[in-house]
């Protein structure tokens, strides 16, 4: 049958959208093993550096970057322990101290914890996984520039005198306007914002990749430990970052734009923010110390020679530990007038959070036990973290009982607990675990004697340094004094505490000097110096830029030890398997199976990641400086390299016909063993990107709506304080909202059937309707008697409508994108992924406004009537 020549190109196309992956070997030093170095590699020098996605080298930087924090973190807390080792010191002013104190937190909980392991599982995850990347490269750079700019943007207020001043937690009215006018407070608000970004953006990322990019075989069951954690912590991110982002925007508009929601002379409620923020800081404990968990649990038996005792335990009680730690929040606020019911509540359920803590530390001894230990560095710290492990939960579950938690409250016995568990039970399981995969960072190993002189001296200064507080917090030692006279029980005990914290100042500066004198001088490594287990191991030391020449098949959890453990089932495939050079390509796994499911196209190398992350930063600082030109400016730069960045590369009319003998093999596309090639559909690593992002957006808006009834519920003052709202505009707009989105899902199937002309009339349809509501929200807001700063209501009102209001704008956006690319030709019944998940994120705005129309407009009716 003969066919128009338009025609013969567009069924071509079509048919390069399937092909069937190639099975074999690649030989070292091969034409195939090069071809894959020259797609891989990145361009070396000063380029390179900024435009790399290599997850390995993103991985380091974290890991180096958040180093130099916890460095920077050091001197702050031996400076401060300097004033405190004796009575009455003045080396500091108080307003010094505060600053300190307040970045010192910042930096060891914020710049240091998490990133440090977000390194580790950067670098490690698809070397465990069996992939060649992350799900999104390029996002992935993206998370880590913007941390860098946000620890930059914190920390330029140091030279000014100007740094976060009201602790880290950053209680209001402490940090309120009234009591802090200065720009301290907008520098921490602004800076936790756009780190915020950083790590939602990494968590995503981290869920998609666990989802779609494991080696065939990896089964949930066989997954290792730091993947758990690290899996489940990138979820309570999801959850709860959120929380502490809108507490600091919501604080900022309180000192910036004239809003109530923590003013307490117009009915606003400081305690909003201890909920917000313990909401988030809660959890976070558990962020910053699962992973750390993880890398225990999976190092630890290689030195124990055998597998983790209870693996199905310990990975049951790291999501337990996540889930739990979201509701006991409130034993934070024990001392703030909680009723008896909830006290009692929440007390029980933070006693409760030890048992699946527990679990995981009778698997640790358990396997130490039952194995033959072998005492190398490593070792020592995951040994040693055990003991710190069990002192922060002992103390922790102490403070879980509401009567002593009243005594110990802001004392330095908290402070002890807080350092056992966010430093012993991070910083020695991330001492442990650079030794333990240095041979896979640099490709050398470090020095064994000098590393075990590192270690007794960390051990020692930690010990010697944290302990004591305990003792100094029960003799009633208050915490965040900057001095404290003589004669009050707490001087031996403070000189202890300032020794040891340079003993261990000391030991981690040796640790660093090891590594870094190591990176260049070390023993050269072996593939396997460690006779490890898991699949990181089987790639040289240090692994190629593609990860793995053959994509592995699992046959079990241990697959360099199935030898000596002769697992159930088949065995593990390494040296043969997918064969994947055609450009830049990984393998897409159905979520739940692990079977194959499509043959993903990597991103490039590319700018945009540290334009978007600089750009981004920029419109902070020019929110700081409150200049609105300046920062309209960087907002329209963010907003333009997006789109460079989200534009398809080809119009279909464009793209290039495969080879005759690949479109020959493709033909047969319908049958057994192809693949799709690159972003079709579900299939669409974009897709659940955006499910992700919906995950996070959707709990940004229930915060809000929590606190909105919050504040209702706390207030006697009548709710609206303006009358009631006008249910029939707010119907009207609804209305108007919905219809939108059946037009744009009218588009997604129009195009779906080649009906191009169509789906594009639909989309425009959809976009008008957008318009429309945008409208009659505008002509709303100009018709309320008030404003955002004439009351506690109004502040809400305009927050909640014109967060939204943002969010619809942003889906206009993206709406009219997909206008001009279909209108351009880049879609068709086999590439409509952009569309798809463009209308997913516009049917979430629709369905967030209902829940919006729910509390605002029908509410206050229903109550007004009871």
């Amino acid at each position: 049958m003969s066919t128009t020549p338009e025609r013969s190109v567009i069924r071509i196309a079509r048919v390069a959208f399937r092909r069937e992956p190639e099975i074999g070997r690649v030989e070292q030093g091969s034409e195939a093993e090069k071809r894959l170095r020259e797609i891989w590699e990145t361009e070396p020098g000063w380029r390179g550096f900024f435009t790399t996605v290599d997850h390995k080298k993103i991985g380091l930087r974290y890991i180096v970057t958040a180093f130099v924090f916890l460095l920077l973190g050091g001197v702050e807390a031996l400076i401060m322990r300097l004033q405190l080792a004796q009575p009455n010191q003045s080396l500091l002013t108080p307003e010094q101290y505060a600053q300190l104190f307040t970045m010192h937190g910042v930096t060891m909980i914020f710049l240091y914890a998490l990133p440090v392991l977000s390194g580790f599982s950067n670098f490690l995850w698809p070397l465990m996984l069996g992939s060649r990347d992350m799900a999104f490269p390029r996002l992935n750079a993206l998370s880590y520039w913007v941390y860098v700019f946000a620890g930059i943007f914190l920390y330029c207020s140091f030279p000014l005198g100007q740094a976060p001043n009201a602790g880290w937690f950053n209680y209001v009215p402490l940090s309120s306007l009234d009591y802090n006018n200065g720009p301290n407070i907008d520098v921490y608000a602004l800076g936790m914002v756009l780190l915020g970004i950083s790590t939602t953006v990494g968590a995503v990322n981290f869920v998609v990749t666990l989802f779609r990019m494991r080696a065939v075989g990896m089964s949930v069951d066989r997954l290792p430990i730091i993947v758990w954690g690290t899996l489940t912590i990138s979820f309570a991110n999801l959850f709860a970052v959120p929380a502490v982002s809108l507490a600091f925007m919501l604080l900022w508009m309180d000192r910036n734009v004239g809003t109530h929601f923590f003013d307490v002379a117009a009915d606003g409620r400081p305690l909003l923010w201890q909920h917000l923020f313990w909401m988030f800081a809660h959890p976070w404990v558990y962020v910053v110390v699962l992973p750390a968990m993880g890398i225990v649990s999976d190092a630890l038996p290689t030195f124990c020679r055998r597998p983790l005792v209870g693996y199905a335990a310990v990975a049951m009680s790291t999501v337990a530990t996540m889930i739990i730690g979201f509701e006991v929040w409130i034993h934070h606020m024990f001392a703030t007038g909680i009723a008896p019911l909830a006290l009692a509540f929440f007390g029980a359920a933070s006693m409760l959070i030890s048992i699946p803590s527990a679990v995981a530390v009778f698997a640790w001894i358990a396997t130490i036990w039952t194995g033959r230990p072998v005492f190398a560095v490593p070792f020592l710290y995951f040994g040693s973290f055990v003991l710190m492990f069990v002192v922060g939960g002992v103390s922790g579950v102490m403070t879980a009982a509401v009567p002593l938690d009243w005594q110990l409250t802001d004392t330095y016995f908290v402070v002890a607990h807080l350092h056992y568990v966010l430093l012993g039970i991070n910083v020695f399981p991330v001492l442990g675990g650079i030794t333990y995969w240095f041979p896979k960072f640099t490709g050398r190993l470090m020095n064994e004697r000098f590393g075990k002189i590192a270690f007794w001296t960390v051990f020692i200064g930690f010990n010697v340094g944290f302990f004591p507080m305990h003792i100094s917090g029960l003799l009633g030692m208050p915490r965040r004094v900057y001095t404290y006279p003589e004669g009050m029980g707490w001087d031996t005990s403070n000189l202890i505490t300032s020794i040891g914290s340079f003993l261990l100042g000391i030991g981690v500066l040796l640790f660093a000097v090891n590594a870094l004198w190591s990176a260049r001088r070390g023993r050269n490594a072996p593939d396997n110096p460690w006779d490890g287990p898991g699949l990181e191991w089987s790639t040289p030391s240090p692994p190629p830029a593609y990860n793995f020449a053959v994509l592995p098949q699992v046959g079990s959890r241990h697959p360099l030890w199935e030898p000596r453990l002769h697992p159930p089932g088949g065995l593990s495939r390494l040296d043969s398997g997918y064969l994947l050079h055609q450009g830049r390509e990984a393998l897409g796994v159905h979520p739940l199976s692990g079977m194959p499911d499509v043959i993903l196209k990597m991103p490039e190398d590319a700018w945009s990641p540290f334009f978007l992350g600089l750009f981004a930063a920029l419109m902070f600082v020019a929110m700081l400086l409150h200049s609105p030109a300046f920062a309209l400016i960087a907002l329209s730069a963010c907003g333009a390299t997006t789109v460079a960045w989200l534009w398809p590369r080809r119009s279909l009319a464009q793209r290039e016909p495969p080879k005759p003998d690949q479109t020959a093999r493709v033909d047969t596309a319908r049958h057994d063993g192809t693949l799709p090639v690159g972003s079709a559909g579900e299939h669409s690593g974009g897709w659940w990107g955006v499910l992700a992002l919906i995950l996070t957006e959707a709990s940004l808006f229930g915060y809000l709506i929590f606190g909105y009834f919050y504040s209702q519920s706390q207030t006697s003052l009548p709710w609206p304080p303006e009358g009631l709202p006008k249910i029939g505009i707010g119907a009207a707009s609804t209305a108007v909202l919905l219809l939108s989105s059946v037009f744009a899902w009218l588009s997604e199937r129009s195009l779906k059937k080649s009906r191009r002309g169509r789906a594009l009339s639909w989309m425009v349809v959809a976009i008008i309707l957008g318009c429309l509501f945008v409208g009659i929200q505008l002509k709303e807001w100009h018709d309320h008697p008030y404003g955002p700063t004439a009351h506690l209501y109004g502040s809400l009102y305009y927050t909640i409508t014109g967060f939204h209001m943002a969010h619809v704008i942003v889906g206009l956006v993206i709406l009219s994108l997909l206008a001009v690319w279909i209108a351009l030709g880049y879609f068709d019944k086999e590439r409509y992924a952009p569309i798809r998940i463009g209308g997913v994120y516009w049917h979430f705005v629709d369905v967030v406004w209902l829940f919006i129309f729910m509390s605002l407009y029908l509410t206050p009716v229903w109550l007004r009537g009871h």
